[in-house]
């Protein structure tokens, strides 16, 4: 009965994990991978608000993904 919690868990977390991914904006622009150059400009600039907590997000999404995984491969081989 573990193993299937664990599994349901590892399928949602990874689901997640996926769309807060896909939800995320690229900071490349198409344009700088044919002229070669890239804008320096905005290169230090701070993450803020909804940006900052989708990042966040992605970090604490992929420890606990991986950490389950790890659990669910352990209990798998008891």
């Amino acid at each position: 009965m573990a193993t299937f919690i664990i599994d349901i868990f590892v399928a949602l977390v990874s689901i997640l994990l996926i769309v807060i991914v896909m939800l995320q904006a690229s900071k490349d622009d198409i344009n700088d991978a044919f002229n070669g150059s890239k804008s320096e400009l905005f290169k230090e600039q701070k993450v803020r608000g909804i940006e900052l907590f989708m990042q966040r997000a992605t970090i604490v999404l992929a420890v606990l993904f991986v950490c389950l995984v790890i659990a669910s491969i352990l209990i798998h081989k008891a």
